[in-house]
């Protein structure tokens, strides 16, 4: 195989992994807005929990 052709093929391998950087960044990112959006449900609920015992509390 020539230089030429092995850059070539160099070339090819490293587009190949760059796709596939590329497609799992993305899905970290989609992973990452999803935890998110689960943090922030939890934390409504917790909030809302301390509220409803801090309502218990003053009824007592």
């Amino acid at each position: 195989m020539s230089r030429f052709e092995l850059l070539i093929e160099r070339v090819e391998q490293l587009k190949r992994q760059n796709a596939l950087l590329v497609a799992q960044e993305k899905s970290w990112h989609e992973e990452r807005a999803h935890l998110i959006e689960k943090n922030e449900i939890a934390k409504r609920k917790v909030e809302s929990m301390i509220l409803r015992l801090k309502a218990l509390e003053q009824d007592s």
